[in-house]
């Protein structure tokens, strides 16, 4: 995978005091006092994590937060979880999400983000008070509203009704919230939710914000199952593979989780979960954000099952999620991906005692408090005997030898694939290394078909991230599905262990004045999280596609440039990967998608 956003808690140094946060009491009681700290948790190369705590050290319950900043030109944030973080220039705000607004006196919580640049936050407020622990701000955060009652259910909708909140500066409008994601903000005390999935359960809150933009407590939850058969025949996916990979950290800033695969319908058209990422440290696989992945507790109306996780319990976080998923779509297998974009730099280490690596890997794999979580391991090593993030010099057989331990030690119970990379140049990376000799020893290849251009190359020219097959004026030789599956299938690989690569998200240049590829641009597109890079569910409302080229879609909306897979392109795709007699199809990942699962349906749909 080319991109990737790194998302675990960490650990504090560096503490940075920025004390007095004020935070706000009921309209019945005193206001209260917080104080606030900043880390800076890890740094790599112009990046960095940074974390925030806010404390309640008064008397009083805080109900609602928000911590305001500025940094020094240059520096910004890229990504966050936790808060919803937002900027205007150089000031950045971030606001408590609808779960960790309320703080009894004495209790903490924390945010954090990846960042880019190298500077330091100044000018901190909270709630709009100044932060030297004295402030009292004068208003107070709105009371939760009524707890919605349901009408008009249907297979695809329900309207929710609730009574005001009140507040003494006013209500400016309420949030909706659906499995504790927001999904509408609205002036009025009702909404109508559509694009539901039919026989389904759903959780809704409501939460009011003030006009002075402070956001109260969440309602009472009401549950609401849609209509429609609950007992479904059981998924039939078909012969060919379809993988999807599951972010770590997806959970954070992107608010997504296991159970939306199932509110999205793409569970029962998946056959496949590549779990991503675990890291390879001193030559070993080891679980990178144990948080997300098994300390995480999920309520009740978040989780796959229903059921609230509890303190006790041996297994929560994502793996816990992901066994309640397999109970209910027994055809899903889940493979554990360690590597990734970040995380490819200690596969030379473990190219030193294959043997080892793959013995560590069995152990995280098969630690018994998962053990029936994971199907098998998926290997992405960006790149063998090439350069990625970093430079590999571990030698041409390295990729083989590693892949041949680890069959040895997972034996063929297991399923044991890789994610390489599909350049088809002359002289290119798949020539550094022996795919060809380690295909015997692996389930399939998750070819990475995308990110063979964008705006990484800031000046241009604007040309599709994911072509299918070549065109008049590409700007790379080899630099496309067709040509790296061809060279592939001629170093022997077969035609079934090799998977088509999927973007779900698009790659775009700003400055762009040309609607034809080949375009001169001036930098990056904004995006959400990373600029040049937009996940297909915002492309597809925000910059239409309204041309295609080499099999993949384009669209030129003002002066931005962008080019992504959507549904019609997608089952072309999937069409020419049937006639090539490829094993299926995979994608990077699943959060790009529509809350409906668009792109998921396309590709089962296109491989059927």
């Amino acid at each position: 995978m080319r991109f990737r956003h790194r998302a675990a808690a960490g650990f504090a140094t560096l503490l940075l005091p920025f004390a007095g946060l004020v935070g706000l009491a009921s309209p019945a009681q005193a206001a209260t006092s917080a104080t606030a700290t900043y880390a800076k948790t890890q740094e790599w190369g112009s990046g960095f994590e940074g974390k925030w705590t806010v404390k309640n050290t008064g008397t009083t319950t805080i109900n609602t937060w928000t911590v305001e900043w500025d940094f020094p030109s240059g520096t910004k944030v890229t990504s966050a979880w936790d808060a919803t973080v937002t900027s205007s220039g150089d000031h950045w705000t971030a606001k408590n999400n609808g779960w960790n607004g309320t703080l009894a006196p004495g209790a903490s919580v924390s945010f954090g983000f990846n960042g880019s640049g190298t500077g330091s936050p100044t000018g901190c407020k909270l709630n709009g008070g100044s932060c030297d622990g004295t402030s009292v701000p004068g208003d107070a955060a709105p009371s939760a509203p009524g707890t919605p009652t349901a009408s008009n259910v249907t297979d695809t909708s329900v309207r929710l009704s609730w009574s005001a909140a009140t507040d003494d500066k006013g209500i400016k409008n309420y949030d909706v919230l659906r499995d504790g994601a927001r999904v509408a903000t609205v002036t009025g005390t009702s909404y109508t939710d559509s694009g539901l999935a039919k026989g389904t359960d759903y959780s809704y809150t409501v939460q009011a914000r003030d006009t002075a933009d402070q956001t109260g407590p969440a309602s009472g939850a009401v549950k609401v199952r849609t209509t429609g058969s609950t007992e479904e025949p059981p998924p039939t996916t078909g012969d060919k593979v379809k993988l999807g990979y599951f972010t770590e950290w997806g959970v954070y800033g992107r608010n997504y989780h296991v159970k939306n695969l199932v509110t999205s319908g793409s569970a029962a058209k998946i056959t496949h979960i590549n779990y991503s990422f675990g890291n390879v440290k001193n030559g070993q696989c080891t679980v990178d954000d144990t948080f997300a992945a098994y300390e995480k507790a999920y309520t009740a109306d978040q989780s796959v099952s229903g059921t609230a996780d509890t303190w006790d319990q041996p297994l929560r976080g994502n793996f816990n999620q992901l066994r309640q998923l397999k109970a209910k779509y027994p055809h899903i297998k889940v493979l554990y991906s360690f590597g990734g974009w970040t995380y490819s730099g200690g596969f030379g280490q473990a190219a030193q005692n294959p043997a080892a690596f793959a013995k560590s890997c069995k152990q995280v794999v098969e630690d018994p408090r998962w053990a029936d979580v994971f199907d098998g391991i998926d290997i992405d090593w960006e790149y063998p005997n090439a350069c990625g993030l970093t430079c590999d010099t571990s030698g041409p057989a390295a990729f083989k030898n590693l892949s041949q331990a680890l069959r040895a030690e997972f034996g063929s119970n297991y399923l044991v694939t890789a994610a390489i990379t599909a350049d088809g140049s002359s002289g290119g990376k798949i020539d550094a290394a022996d795919y060809g000799g380690a295909a015997q020893y692996l389930d399939w290849y998750n070819v990475m078909t995308y990110d063979y251009f964008g705006a990484f190359d800031a000046d241009g020219p604007t040309a599709p991230h994911s072509p299918l097959t070549s065109y008049p004026g590409i700007p790379q030789a080899g630099f496309n599905s067709a040509d790296a599956i061809a060279k592939l299938k001629s170093k022997g690989v077969p035609s079934a262990k090799l998977l088509l690569g999927i973007g779900f998200y698009g790659r775009g240049w700003t400055g762009v004045t040309q609607s034809a590829p080949g375009g001169t641009a001036t930098g990056p597109a904004p995006g959400t999280y990373e600029p040049g890079i937009e996940d297909y569910k915002v492309l597809k409302n925000s910059c239409p596609a309204n041309g295609t080229i080499a099999g993949t879609a384009y669209a030129h909306c003002g002066n931005n440039w962008w080019s992504y897979d959507t549904p019609a392109t997608i089952n072309s795709k999937m069409a020419w990967a049937k006639s090539q007699g490829l094993g299926g199809a995979f994608f990077w990942e699943f959060s790009g998608d529509t809350s409906n699962g668009e792109l998921v349906s396309a590709i089962d749909g296109g491989l059927r």
